[in-house]
Formats: C-alpha cells, structure tokens, sequence
C-alpha cells in the first residue's frame, strides 16, 4: 500500500489517541502535505524535531495496527463488501448468486 495512503487510514483510525500536538503536527504533515521546514518555521522548533515527531507518530499508530488491527479488518471488509456487489450486479444465475453472497455474508458474520 503505498505510503501517504497508510498514513492517512491510520491516522483515520488511531490519530485520535494521539496527543493534541502530535495530531496538529501530523495532520499538517501527512494530510495537508506541509513540509518539515515550513512547519518547523511556524512552530518555531528545527526541522529534525518536526521530522522525529512525524515518525514517532507512524511508530506508535503502527503498533497500535499491530495490537488492534482495524484497519486491516476495515480493508478485509471492504474487500468482502465489493464481492458482495460484483456479485450482486452479476448477469449469473440467481441462485448461485445467492450462494455466493450468503457464503460472503457467512465469512463476515464469522470474522467479526
């Protein structure tokens, strides 16, 4: 997955646990694609100390993925949920349309 992608879908789902200011930071850095320099200048701190907060930031959002995993079963259910559609929009018989997606419907039920 690439990168600012990650990023962005855990702080959607950890950024919260996050301090106020490690948040503010992050979000300007990750979301809002201010660089380092810039932010450092408003914050009045040096660049390496922006840089270092960024990736404690990452460090501790990917242990809590690590812990948790909900955004990867947010990405397994949507994954799920797609079938769930492509199947239903199918030009296939219905009845193994059916079969299918109660099968999708059966492994979500199981895995939550």
């Amino acid at each position: 997955m690439e990168q600012i992608v990650r990023q962005t879908l855990l702080f959607d789902f950890y950024g919260d646990l996050l301090t106020e200011h490690q948040r503010e930071v992050y979000e300007d850095v990750v979301c809002n694609d201010t660089s380092f320099s810039e932010l450092a200048a408003r914050e009045g701190v040096s660049r390496q100390s922006i840089h270092e907060l960024v990736h404690k930031c990452d460090r501790l959002m990917e242990n809590y993925e690590k812990k948790l995993h909900m955004m990867e079963q947010f990405l397994w259910l949507k994954k799920m949920i797609q079938q769930i559609r492509d199947d239903a929009s199918s030009e296939e018989d219905l009845p193994e349309q059916m079969s299918r997606i109660r099968s999708l419907c059966d492994q979500i039920l199981e895995d939550l």
